[in-house]
């Protein structure tokens, strides 16, 4: 027969045991930013650039075990930027993303880090960014102006959109020349 005290300690040991909501999420662009980093590693190389989708582009500027700094956007000239990438002049696609690119469209993410977004820092490590539509979010897990709720949409958001600008780099890394 279970007790009352018996009770008690099944619950509270299934709730320690049970990961909370409210600690921390998940980010899906930290295994894929595992997998470009160690590609690029293994490549050595320090910039990559693809196209994403039909009508965007990405790059990226990698500081190995430090960082990765990914642009995406439209171009005005696809042409121009198609023809960089078949050169492999990376480090020129993400000149151009970052300058000239369809602002509206551009996003710009500082994976301090290079491991993926984290939805707050630890430690006092450095902690992730992300510009989109002309807003800059700091995923340092202090949410100024941002309701709980609003903030982990916001992580969710970037997060996902992050990981596919990584697939879409770690796909034109994949393709055979």
């Amino acid at each position: 027969m279970i007790t009352i005290r018996g009770l008690r300690l099944m619950v509270l040991a299934g709730l320690l045991l049970v990961p909370t909501a409210v600690s921390a999420q998940d980010s899906k662009s930290a295994a894929v930013a595992a997998e470009l980093t160690k590609l690029l590693d293994q490549m050595k190389l320090d910039a990559v650039a693809a196209r994403h989708g039909t009508d965007q582009f990405v790059a990226a500027l990698y500081f190995q075990g430090s960082q990765l700094l990914v642009v995406g956007a439209k171009y005005s000239t696809p042409d121009r930027i198609t023809y960089l990438i078949g050169q492999k002049q990376y480090r020129d696609v993400y000149a151009d993303l970052s300058s000239a690119s369809e602002q509206a469209t551009k996003v710009f993410v500082m994976d301090l880090g290079a491991n993926g977004l984290k939805f707050k820092r630890e430690n006092n490590e450095p902690f992730d960014t992300v510009d989109s539509s002309g807003t800059s979010i700091a995923f340092n897990g202090e949410r100024g102006k941002l309701s709980e709720d609003d903030y982990r949409k916001a992580f969710a958001t970037s997060d996902e959109q992050y990981a596919a600008m990584l697939q879409a780099l770690l796909a034109g890394l994949k393709k055979p020349s």
